[in-house]
């Protein structure tokens, strides 16, 4: 259990990076009166001069001690939105809902559909939506750390919303409901089983499928949050999309980013899990494309998550889509999986890379 005294120490040490927020892209616009706004977030839009007619929409939010327009600074998601006409929403947290600017995944009244910041973010969506005639099949969300998290809880409790999402250094769905524990999972520690993290999913609202399709993106030197909770994610979304321990998997390396894919029997790939080696606790760029900008939580590893990411839901050429499949009314949901072995993930992918010649 984590000590009080240990507790305020991590507190203080989240606080003493607050003075990181002042990083500015100065291309977002302020976004208000989408709505009731129950969680009392602030926002910003970016419109693309180039904005096509039914635009995709891409929500990003920030880290702990970061501000939206640092986080785009450090990305360049809104480069990338103005070359290839789609929308950006940038939720943003204030000090007086919490004093480290962090989303506040943690709280029961923020992560519960139709409640606080998850309500208020489903609001940005559903405004923008109509006000910029945006397909709604292509939806997508995405975070680091805190903002990775509450990108989580999105996904979690609004899934009919999205298409997809890709968490950078988050944590499982309602996995904690106050700050000690939230530090605890943080560290990997008490986290649930698999097949109990699924169920919290499907049990956040009354949707029933098709699921939004999701990678995980983890540095293997995150002291932050330690990568425990990148398997836990996976394991977590599994069970919600069907996919099991035996699934036919796939890899593909890049030099210090490896790539694992699992798939459902028609073949379509609902979770990737994305390895940075060496990485600590911030969101991969490579800025020798010229997207993105190395700053606090915003690593140049010679990998941009945003291009990646970007390309993986077809906002940008090279690939395609992970789309989702279409459910009829008739059609049999696939079956929860069977039990993870007790090595998880990690000794499910290095298995599978010895039997493929790929690891000693």
């Amino acid at each position: 259990m984590t000590s009080i005294s240990d507790t305020i120490k991590r507190l203080a040490e989240l606080r003493a990076g607050a003075g990181h927020t002042g990083f500015s892209s100065h291309r977002l616009s302020d976004f208000e009166d989408f709505g009731s706004n129950p969680g009392t977030l602030t926002a910003k839009v970016y419109l693309p001069l180039s904005a096509e007619q039914n635009p995709a929409l891409v929500v990003v939010l920030h880290g702990c001690t970061q501000s939206a327009e640092a986080y785009d600074y450090g990305s360049g998601w809104s480069r990338l939105a103005e070359e290839h006409g789609f929308i950006l929403i940038y939720p943003q947290q204030h000090r007086q809902n919490n004093a480290n600017l962090c989303f506040n995944w943690f709280e029961p009244g923020d992560t519960r559909r139709g409640q606080g910041e998850a309500s208020s973010i489903s609001q940005m969506i559903d405004n923008v939506c109509r006000r910029h005639q945006v397909d709604r099949k292509r939806v997508f969300i995405t975070g680091l750390s805190a903002g990775g998290a509450m990108a989580n809880v999105m996904l979690a409790t609004y899934p009919e919303l999205f298409a997809g999402g890709a968490i950078i250094a988050g944590l499982p769905y309602n996995v904690a409901s106050t700050v000690p524990e939230a530090f605890e999972r943080m560290r990997g520690q008490g986290l649930p089983s698999g097949a109990l993290l699924s169920r919290r999913v499907l049990e956040a609202s009354p949707h029933d499928g098709p699921w939004p399709a999701v990678s995980i993106w983890q540095g293997t030197k995150d002291h932050t949050v330690a990568e425990a909770n990148a398997h836990a994610l996976v394991e977590q979304w599994w069970g919600v999309h069907g996919v099991t321990p035996s699934s036919p998997m796939s890899f593909s390396s890049d030099g210090r980013h490896r790539i694992t894919t699992w798939e459902t029997e028609g073949g379509y790939a609902p979770v990737e899990f994305h390895a940075i080696e060496g990485m600590g606790h911030g969101t991969p760029i490579d800025s020798r494309i010229g997207l993105g900008t190395p700053s606090p939580f915003m690593l140049d590893v010679g990998v941009s998550s945003t291009a990646h990411i970007a390309r993986s839901w077809g906002l940008t050429p090279s690939f395609g889509t992970r789309t989702q499949p279409e459910v009829g009314q008739n059609d049999v949901l696939p079956e929860r999986p069977k039990s993870v072995p007790a090595d998880g993930i990690q000794g499910i992918i290095e298995r599978a890379l010895r039997s493929a010649g790929l690891m000693r």
